[in-house]
């Protein structure tokens, strides 16, 4: 009995170039490096680096790649065909792409007719002659081309002959791949299906081998790696050209549109990570790869890699300094996070309830998420994430409940704020460990007419085991003045403390009609370099709610590295 194998999809990641051109992001070299590699360990087969000769950070990207070089990707350049009425072989920008060394190299050309002659200003056979040209002398340099068609959806509907004519000229020059792009993110799924299958069919009677291309002559590229091929070999005759997807956003259609080219036959697609990139952005591979692979059963990426795309997703964001989309499907926080009460109890008896996929295949978690909304089964569900089995019958279960509620009535917010959930259970369990207690504390700060000045200057009155400590400290501003007088109180009795920070910190009126006397809610972000927690302060006064988030915050801190240490010693 034969199986038919699982269908390839080839992956192609451009957050390094495509993605980039987001407005408000923003990559040192460093960071393109950091970012390739957690792309290379994540299976990506192709890793888009940039345009090298467009800018002084490309060039040297290229240079640092060719010295270490990723484990199994291809890490590709990108740029244009030769300008018109010139000669490829002595066009500078095309040497710039020969001297980064990569064994694949992506040139895009012009589809739609009228961007040939307002854009480029040429004719439309020249264009033609512009795209055969550029990929003959890559070709014949060695290297192996992939083709994208920019504008071809537009330009397509546009000049369907000219736009296949534009095709056809890559594929004979020697491009193994044509990747149809949506450039202008406005075309629909029905629309791209309808297109693709006509391509898929309109290019089968191409015959391989017509062009003077890599397939049958030309160097390779050494390498000092030793890699599979991401495509077929080339020798190998293959049916018909092999063709690529990649859309845009404006329609928030990307990845709708990119699903349905694959279902219609293309073989690769392009998008980036977290979907960053111009306007709208890019198709989202963190939302691609599952749909691909858990849905539709095509093979991406490999499953130990497919439990690493949350992790990959964060890191990314961290990297390019963007807050993480708390609510994007599959990787997000919330992608599994339950909060009505009925929800919570059916998730409890089968996850298939409320969810679409198990969150551990794309390495997320579910989350169990409480506040005013909940019912017993969301308290009962969070307790055990924090370690703490309670069942219906316990008193405690609802006194934390209804605790919960009248917090949440008065402005708190746990559902952003766990930490300060999981305190307030351990003191309705009578366990709430007591690190320290404040005394009190007063904060002063100096406003200097015509003077423009944030300093500001904290007093705390901390007790530790019977013992007053009075600290003062100075910060930009009273909450850095505040939380600064407090680690120094209390670091010579917890110096772990010292590894904690305030990450993020967040005001928020809720009564604004109230004016200044309006009462106001503080989320507190901490972390000690591999975890982090939030805490949540509300009052009408900004310093007191402020205080008890700080204070939350670092009474939290310690209670983690506490349990570490007892479980450290409950294994030894």
């Amino acid at each position: 009995m034969t199986t038919n194998p699982t269908p390839q999809i080839w992956l192609y990641d451009t957050t390094l170039r495509d993605g980039t051109q987001r407005e408000g992001l923003s990559v040192s070299i460093e960071d393109k490096l950091r970012i390739a590699k957690r792309l290379d360990l994540l299976g990506i087969p192709f890793i888009e680096g940039g345009w090298p000769g467009a800018n002084p950070k490309d060039v040297q990207f290229f240079w640092q790649q060719q010295e270490d070089p990723l484990k199994q990707a291809e890490i590709v350049a990108f740029c244009s065909t030769r300008r018109p009425n010139t000669i490829a072989a002595d066009e500078p920008m095309l040497q710039d792409i020969l001297a980064a060394g990569t064994r694949w190299v992506t040139i895009f050309g012009k589809s739609w007719d009228l961007h040939v002659t307002t854009g480029l200003k040429t004719t439309l056979e020249e264009n033609l002659a512009m795209i055969r040209d550029t990929i003959e002398f890559f070709c014949s340099q060695g290297r192996r081309v992939i083709y994208d068609a920019e504008h071809w959806f537009d330009g397509y509907k546009q000049n369907q002959d000219y736009a296949l004519q534009t095709l056809e000229a890559a594929f004979k020059a020697g491009a193994e791949w044509l990747v149809l792009c949506d450039t202008n993110g406005g075309t629909l799924p029905h629309e791209v299906s309808q297109i693709v299958q006509h391509v898929v069919l309109a290019t089968g009677d191409w015959r391989l081998g017509t062009g003077k291309g890599v397939r049958n002559q030309g160097k390779q590229v050494e390498s000092g790696k030793v890699t599979r091929s991401p495509i077929p070999d080339p020798q190998s005759p293959i049916p018909n050209p092999q063709i690529g997807i990649h859309t845009h956003n404006d329609s928030d259609m990307a990845v709708a549109n990119a699903l349905a080219a694959v279902m219609a036959g293309a073989r690769m697609v392009q998008g980036t990570i977290n979907g960053y990139g111009e306007r709208c952005g890019n198709a989202n591979l963190c939302s691609l790869i599952p749909n691909l692979q858990l849905k539709l059963g095509y093979s991406c990426i490999g499953e130990h890699q497919l439990n690493q795309l949350t992790e990959a997703s964060r890191f990314v964001s961290e990297v390019v300094n963007l807050a993480p989309d708390e609510h994007a499907p599959f990787v997000g926080r919330s992608a599994f996070a339950h909060k009505g009460g009925i929800h919570v109890s059916a998730v409890e008896r089968n996850p298939l309830t409320y969810e679409h996929i198990q969150p551990e295949q794309v390495g997320n978690r579910r989350r169990i998420v409480i506040s005013e909304q909940s019912g017993l089964s969301n308290v009962l569900a969070k307790a055990r994430t924090f370690g703490i089995e309670l069942d219906k019958q316990t008193p405690q279960a609802r006194q934390i409940l209804q605790r919960l509620k009248d917090l949440e009535s008065e402005g708190y917010q746990f559902e952003a704020a766990e930490a300060s959930f999981a305190l307030l259970m351990h003191e309705a369990l009578g366990g709430r460990q007591q690190f320290f207690e404040i005394k009190g504390f007063q904060v002063h700060c100096d406003l200097i007419e015509g003077k423009e000045t944030n300093n500001a200057l904290a007093t705390v009155k901390v007790a530790v085991s019977s013992k007053n400590i009075l600290e003062a400290a100075e910060g930009n501003g009273p909450v850095a003045a505040l939380d600064a007088a407090l680690r120094k109180a209390l670091v010579n009795f917890y110096p772990q403390i010292a590894t904690f920070e305030l990450t993020d910190y967040k005001v928020r009126i809720l009564d604004g009609h109230t004016g200044t006397a309006a009462k106001t809610r503080v989320l507190a972000e901490s972390g000690n370099g591999y975890q982090r927690w939030t805490t949540v302060g509300v009052s009408t006064n900004i310093l007191a709610a402020s205080y008890q988030a700080v204070v939350e915050g670092l009474e939290y801190g310690l209670l983690l590295h506490s349990q570490a240490e007892a479980a450290l010693r409950a294994s030894s």
